[in-house]
C-alpha cells in the first residue's frame, strides 16, 4: 500500500504521516527515509524537532539524493519525509527533471508499503523567477505522478487530514 499526505508547510503532515505510518507497520518498527540536507542552522533546528518527536519509534535512514537506492535498502513499511526536500536537493545538484522524474516512478513501482510527505506549493501566485517556476512545476508534476501510485492520498491543514483518495 502506498499513501500520500500533501498540504502546506506547517499544517500538520509530517506529524500526521508519522502517525499513520507507525499504524500501518502493525507493530514492526517503520522505516524513516529522511531527506532534508543539513544547509543552515534554521534546517538543523527542525530537524531536530522531527528526531525529538519521532524517537526511536523508526529506523532512520539519511537519504538527500539517492531516494530510489535507498528505498531498495528497506525491507518493511517506509516513510520518505520528505519528497520536496528530495526535490529541492535534486535541483540543487543539477539533476535533469526527466531523470527526477524517471527515478520518482521507479521507487513508485517498489512492491514496498510506502508513505510519502509532499508539500503543497501549487496553491499560491506564481513565483517571480525562473527557479522558484521551475521547482512548483516540477512539485505538482510529481505530486501528480506519486497520487496515480497511492491508494491513499491525504490533504492536510491545520492539523487535520482529509481523504482525498
Amino acid at each position: 500500500m502506498k499513501t500520500l499526505f500533501t498540504g502546506g508547510v506547517k499544517s500538520g503532515k509530517s506529524r500526521l504521516a508519522e502517525a499513520y505510518a507507525l499504524e500501518q507497520a502493525g507493530g514492526r518498527k517503520p522505516y524513516y527515509l529522511a531527506t532534508t540536507e543539513f544547509v543552515d542552522d534554521e534546517m538543523k533546528e527542525r530537524i531536530m524537532i522531527h528526531r525529538q518527536r519521532r524517537q526511536d519509534k523508526f529506523v532512520t535512514i539519511e537519504a538527500p539524493v539517492n531516494l530510489l537506492a535507498a528505498l531498495q535498502c528497506c525491507p518493511g513499511p517506509v516513510l520518505v519525509e520528505c519528497i520536496s526536500m528530495w526535490l529541492n536537493n535534486q535541483l540543487f545538484h543539477g539533476v535533469p527533471e526527466a531523470d527526477i522524474l524517471a527515478e520518482l516512478e521507479a521507487a513508485m513501482q517498489l512492491p514496498c508499503t510506502m508513505v510519502l510527505v509532499l508539500n503543497e506549493v501549487g496553491l499560491g501566485i506564481i513565483p517571480d523567477n525562473a527557479l522558484a517556476r521551475q521547482y512548483v512545476d516540477l512539485s505538482g508534476r510529481a505530486a501528480q505522478l506519486i497520487a496515480a501510485h497511492c491508494e491513499r492520498v491525504f490533504f492536510c491543514s491545520a492539523g487535520l487530514k482529509l481523504q482525498m483518495k
